[in-house]
Order: C-alpha cells, then sequence, then structure tokens
C-alpha cells in the first residue's frame, strides 16, 4: 500500500473527503518525523514505537581493497512493533 492507497482507504473507513484525509494523513507523517528529529519516540499503545537508533562510529574494511576505514556515527529512524500488531499478522 502506497500513500495514495493510504489516504483512499482512510477516505472510505471515515467518510472524509479525500482532500480531509489527505490532511490528516500528511499531518500524522509529518508529526511523526517532527518528533524524531527531536530525538523524541513516538509510541502507538497496540501498534507500535517509532524511535531513532544511534549507530557508534566503528571500523570497517573496504570489501575492495580490504583497506581498512573509519565509518562514521550515524542515526536512523526504526519502527519497533507492538505486542497487538505482531499477533495480528501471524
Amino acid at each position: 500500500m502506497n500513500k495514495v492507497q493510504l489516504i483512499n482507504a482512510v477516505s472510505k473507513e471515515t467518510g472524509l473527503k479525500k482532500k480531509d484525509a489527505e490532511a490528516a494523513v500528511s499531518s500524522v507523517f509529518n508529526i511523526i518525523e517532527e518528533s524524531l528529529s527531536k530525538g523524541e519516540k513516538v509510541q502507538i499503545v497496540g501498534f507500535g514505537t517509532f524511535k531513532i537508533k544511534v549507530k557508534e562510529e566503528r571500523d570497517g574494511r573496504n570489501p575492495k581493497t580490504g583497506e581498512k576505514i573509519r565509518i562514521a556515527a550515524s542515526k536512523s529512524p526504526v519502527f519497533v512493533p507492538g505486542k497487538s500488531l505482531k499477533e495480528s499478522i501471524k
């Protein structure tokens, strides 16, 4: 399912106009993105948690040359599904 299909499903499920459903879906995504960029986690009980995973700086190797390289620290968003979501897809 892509964003357009999600908007259509929300519109159908709630009875909202597509324009209003698009605004709601976009708002949810924007709020999650803003919260993560501030370093906050977003926990939706029964669904899951969006949070930032920090990877520390580490040593690595260039697979082509075998040369040692330093891999910079990085942050990436992750989603951890909640218990209810895990159980619903078994």
